[in-house]
């Protein structure tokens, strides 16, 4: 397939793209900061939004758009509309934060999206991905082109970018420890960012993925607790858990990266990606090879 990647040079769009590669011909659009300079990818250097740029692509076809770094209202309209190159399907990647929250439900594709604004820049990002999943359905809808939103949750693995599990490895592996909220009762669902670049790479082309929503998410919850015990099974290094009130995270201001209470959990079902063929990784296997990966 000829695939264009948008995106595609951090993280998960650099596993995508690694995975891709030599099997399918990759096309790059970014902004060159972190450039492949590999012969068998063809990168245009550019930002999304210059539509100038965009129209002056010079291919005729794509099998697929597949869509990394979708972030605003009209993101997606800007490619649709100024891509002179014809293409069969659009793939966003998007989250499962788009879901409303609060309902105590264990939201699967169908689940009602959220509508509410709850500012600040995590509000932005939650809006600014539910406006873009309308348009992306309204815009493949009005081209008489197929699309997919793949949705999400934690996403950990090497590279990660996003001050989640690497915030963790970075504390062992500076200071000999890691701050453990001993009263926190949120739950959480991570998956691995290599079951996330199969998945996407699974619905390239695939009929059935066609006009169909993914989420993504190893079935079980994590808790604090369960996650610094994790950290204990897969670092190689021992470290000391500085135990720290959640009452205390809250008046010191101090960020960490998962739900502290109950309250703020949601839970998603991410078995309908089965129907492509993609079987988790075992979140242990999975954060083993993170620890290494981290460690060397």
């Amino acid at each position: 397939m000829k695939i264009l990647v948008l995106g595609g040079s951090y993280f998960l769009g650099k596993t995508f793209t690694r995975l891709a590669e030599g099997h399918h011909e990759l096309y790059l659009l970014n902004r060159g900061n972190q450039p492949f300079e590999e012969e068998d990818i063809v990168e245009y250097v550019m930002d999304r939004h210059d539509v100038g740029a965009i129209a002056a692509i010079p291919e005729e076809y794509f099998d697929v758009i597949v869509d990394f770094c979708a972030y605003q209202k009209g993101d997606i309209e800007t490619i649709i509309k100024n891509l002179k190159a014809d293409f069969q399907q659009y793939i966003f990647v998007s989250t499962c934060d788009v879901y409303r929250r609060g309902t105590g439900k264990v939201m699967n594709e169908d689940g009602e999206l959220e509508e509410r604004y709850f500012g600040g820049q995590a509000g932005d990002y939650i809006a600014g991905k539910v406006l873009l999943e309308k348009e992306l359905e309204r815009c493949c809808r009005e081209k008489n082109v197929a699309f997919t939103s793949i949705r999400p949750a934690f996403i950990y693995g090497p590279d990660n970018y996003a001050p989640r599990e690497s915030v963790y490895f970075k504390w062992i592996l500076t200071a000999g420890q890691i701050l453990h909220p001993y009263d926190a009762t949120g739950e959480f669902q991570m998956v691995f960012v290599l079951d996330v670049a199969k998945a996407i790479l699974a619905a390239c082309g695939n009929p059935k993925a066609y006009n169909r929503a993914y989420n993504l998410c190893n079935p079980e919850s994590m808790t604090y607790e369960d996650f610094a015990i994790l950290l204990e099974n897969v670092m190689e290094l021992s470290f000391e858990k500085v135990e720290i009130s959640v009452g205390e995270v809250l008046e010191k201001g101090i960020s960490l990266p998962f739900p502290l209470t109950k309250e703020e959990s949601e839970w998603y079902n991410g078995s309908r990606v089965e129907e492509l063929g993609i079987r988790y990784t075992p979140i242990e296997e999975g954060m083993a090879v993170t620890a290494q990966y981290y460690q060397s």
